[in-house]
């Protein structure tokens, strides 16, 4: 896909880190972009700079959903690019015991359901939305209609103690990208899944200077965090190859994640 002023996208999570890069990569490129997220005065900011539309929305919601798209659409057209980079995660074991008492507590079970609903029914539920209006579009010369990218998580498929909800939810979002990729080859709408090791995000620089530099040092090369444009790179091409598609990719500086 040619990535020019004749295409719009839709990036959740589009206020902050992997989401926010991508957002402005494609604008660089010319594309009309709106903002999913629910920081509104971030959002509406960024929104501003890259001439692009801002919606606050709660990916757990259908209303929320649908009047985001309503919204996107009546102000830069229907959208050819969704990027999904919406999700939030935990840390909580299965079962453990606490080391003061000795009780024995189990996962709260509504806590492993927020994350499931947000990461993984919150994606799908873009996904199906958006690429629902995509086959509304003409298809471009090769008959492509659109192209839908996932942010998943190297925890997909190294998960460390305690990630057993965040692991379940982006490990479910890498199982369902090639059968979603077999529903819309017939329609020319394509989807791939990124699974970003330990980037520099915003939530990461909060972290101490020690804790940041230990998690760089474990990464084989480069031996550094990555960088949200090089997320934004990767997605930027996931869109132009079109051939690209029904695939999960590792962007990680070759990590395997440790227990802990």
């Amino acid at each position: 896909m040619k990535l020019d002023a004749s295409v719009s996208a839709v990036i959740t999570g589009g206020a902050s880190g992997l989401g926010e890069a991508t957002a402005r990569a494609l604008a660089a490129q010319g594309v009309k972009v709106a903002l999913f997220d629910l920081n509104e005065e971030k959002g509406e900011a960024i929104a501003r700079e890259l001439g692009g539309v801002f919606c606050k929305v709660n990916v757990t919601s259908d209303a929320d959903v649908d009047a985001a798209f309503a919204r996107s659409r009546a102000a830069i057209g229907q959208e050819r690019i969704l990027v999904n980079c919406a999700g939030i995660g935990n840390a909580i074991k299965t079962a453990s015991r606490s080391k003061d008492s000795g009780e024995i507590k189990h996962f709260p079970l509504d806590a492993f359901d927020r994350i499931i609903q947000i990461n993984l029914v919150g994606t799908f539920r873009c996904i199906a939305k958006s690429a629902a209006g995509m086959l509304s579009l003409p298809g471009l010369d090769d008959g492509e209609r659109g192209v839908i990218i996932n942010t998943g998580s190297v925890a997909a498929q190294d998960g460390q103690i305690g990630q057993a909800a965040y692991s379940a939810s982006k490990a479910g979002i890498a199982g369902m990208t090639l059968t979603i990729a077999r529903d819309l080859s017939s329609e020319g709408v394509r989807i791939n899944t990124i699974l970003p090791g330990i980037f520099a995000t915003p939530l990461m620089n909060a972290a101490p200077d020690n804790v940041k530099a230990a998690l760089a040092a474990s990464v084989p090369f480069p031996r550094r965090l990555g960088n949200p444009p090089e997320f934004a790179s990767l997605a930027l091409e996931m869109c132009r190859n079109g051939y690209f598609n029904g695939e999960v990719v590792r962007l990680d500086g070759s990590i395997r994640m440790a227990p802990r």
